[in-house]
C-alpha cells in the first residue's frame, strides 16, 4: 500500500506507458494514466491468455497510440457484442482489446507492457467464473460480472 505522499507524487508525475507484442512489431505508448485496471476471470478472458485471468487497463483511445501490423478477432462476449481482441500477425502476441479507430477506450493487456510496474489493480470482474486454483488479490472490489 503507497502512502498519501507516494501516492499524490505518482497522480502528479508526467505519466508514460509503453509495450507491445514479443517481437516488437506491434507497439503502443499511453499519455493519460488508465480509467480502470483488474483482472477478468471470464472464459474469454482465460482462453485468449491460456491463464486463469488476464490482467487489464483501460485507457482512453486519445491517449494511446498504437503502431505496426496487427491482426483482429472477434468473439461473442457473455452480453451478446463482439469482444474484439488484436494481436500481431508476426509472433501472434495477445496486445490490446477494441477496434481500432471505433472507440473512445481500449483495453491493453498488461503483460504486453514494457514495465508493468505502473498497474495497481482495483477491481476483479466476473469472479462468477473463478477457477477453483486461481487467487483474487485482497482488496480488489469483485464483480459478479460487469460492474453496471
Amino acid at each position: 500500500m503507497r502512502t498519501a505522499a507516494a501516492y499524490h507524487q505518482l497522480m502528479t508525475d508526467p505519466f508514460r506507458v509503453t509495450g507491445g507484442c514479443l517481437c516488437g512489431a506491434l507497439r503502443y505508448e499511453a499519455t493519460q494514466r488508465p480509467q480502470a485496471m483488474g483482472f477478468c476471470y471470464c472464459a474469454d478472458c482465460r482462453k485468449a491468455s491460456g491463464s486463469g485471468y488476464i490482467p487489464f487497463a483501460v485507457f482512453s483511445s486519445n491517449s494511446l497510440g498504437i503502431t505496426g501490423p496487427m491482426t483482429s478477432f472477434a468473439s461473442k462476449a457473455e452480453a451478446g457484442r463482439d469482444a474484439i481482441r488484436n494481436s500481431c500477425p508476426v509472433c501472434a502476441g495477445l496486445v490490446f482489446g477494441g477496434p481500432l479507430g471505433k472507440t473512445n477506450s481500449h483495453t491493453i493487456y498488461v503483460g504486453s507492457a514494457d514495465d508493468p510496474s505502473w498497474f495497481e489493480p482495483t477491481v476483479a470482474l466476473f469472479v462468477r467464473n473463478l477457477p477453483s486454483w486461481v487467487l483474487v488479490p485482497p482488496g480488489l472490489q469483485r464483480y459478479e460480472a460487469l460492474p453496471p
